[in-house]
């Protein structure tokens, strides 16, 4: 099972919290840092990479850009640091992403996407990889891309199952997926909606030459959504609700440390729209805590959610 990047979110921090509390995360994917010419880059000042922050679980680095020789640059100096595997994120659907002709914005330019995978895989000796989405406003992008990445031996292409305009709205669109699967000479990796056993299981009864399973929203739903998966059954909900409460615990003690009580209010309030779905919470009851401005009341009442 991987860790997805999900940018604010799955940093470091919260990486290695995860990683004392949970099992069954082999490989994480950090969220994107920006790509940039060698004179402008100072790879050491990028904490959420930095070799003494990741000890625990492999991690691969993930760029964003459109600049090949940025790429190449920014390999580099990342290699310094002992990594040698890079994914690209040409699936963020962010506007202001997108605006910039990043992330999604630049699927629908795919001799372009091909001009960095080319220049990469000539120019360095890394494994490289593509995290993607079926195109940004329709599949056929996505399929050309694929086409194009073909000839070039890349790590894996992660593909989340919809559409840059979509967001994370509707369903994923598994059929387009499996035109993907079918034509893909490269290692896939499934990303998208897998909360539960059963998605699970039907996803690799259709898809069973997948090299991976990426987790996401899934993870921060139910943080030992990868230990179920592996196992195949739910764990006992006592053992969810006290291994929850040991995780949140650690998780909120260490965010107040680096980012102080005020700083950690926006980031808990973040992750509380996932937590919600571990503890059933109502849209009332979500809303009645995220309404709350103090940190020491929202740390009371989130407590009291915890423990039941």
């Amino acid at each position: 099972m991987w860790l997805a990047p999900l940018h604010g979110i799955t940093n470091y921090h919260f990486r290695n919290c995860l990683y004392r509390h949970v099992e069954g995360i082999d490989v994480a994917v950090t969220p994107f840092l920006p790509v940039g010419a060698a004179a402008q880059l100072n790879v050491r000042r990028w904490r959420d990479v930095a070799p003494e922050n990741n000890t625990t679980c492999e991690t691969i680095p993930q760029l964003i850009g459109n600049n090949p020789p940025h790429f190449v640059d920014t390999i580099r100096e990342l290699q310094k640091l002992g990594y040698n595997r890079f994914n690209w994120n040409i699936g963020c659907p962010a506007a202001q992403v997108v605006r910039k002709q990043r992330g999604c914005g630049i699927m629908p330019h795919p001799a372009w996407v091909e001009d960095v995978v080319k220049l990469v895989t000539e120019e360095t000796d890394c494994r490289f990889s593509v995290k993607m989405r079926l195109g940004l406003r329709n599949t056929d992008e996505g399929i050309e891309i694929v086409k194009r990445l073909n000839p070039y031996p890349l790590d894996f292409i992660a593909v989340h199952p919809r559409l840059g305009i979509q967001q994370y709205e509707g369903v994923p669109d598994l059929d387009t997926f499996q035109k993907i699967y079918d034509l893909s000479t490269n290692p896939l990796i499934y990303s998208g909606d897998i909360f539960d056993i059963p998605s699970y299981q039907q996803l690799l009864a259709r898809f069973p030459n997948l090299m991976a399973v990426m987790l996401g929203r899934g993870i921060l739903r139910n943080p030992f959504l990868a230990e179920e998966l592996r196992a195949g059954t739910p764990l006992p909900e006592e053992m969810r609700r006290q291994r929850f409460s040991d995780f949140y615990s650690d998780y909120v003690d260490m965010l107040r440390q680096v980012r102080g009580e005020q700083g950690s209010l926006s980031v808990l309030k973040e992750l509380w729209h996932y937590f919600a779905h571990f503890f059933c919470l109502t849209e009332p009851e979500l809303h009645s805590l995220l309404r709350l401005t103090d940190y020491s009341e929202f740390c009371g009442r989130a407590a009291e959610i915890v423990r039941g």
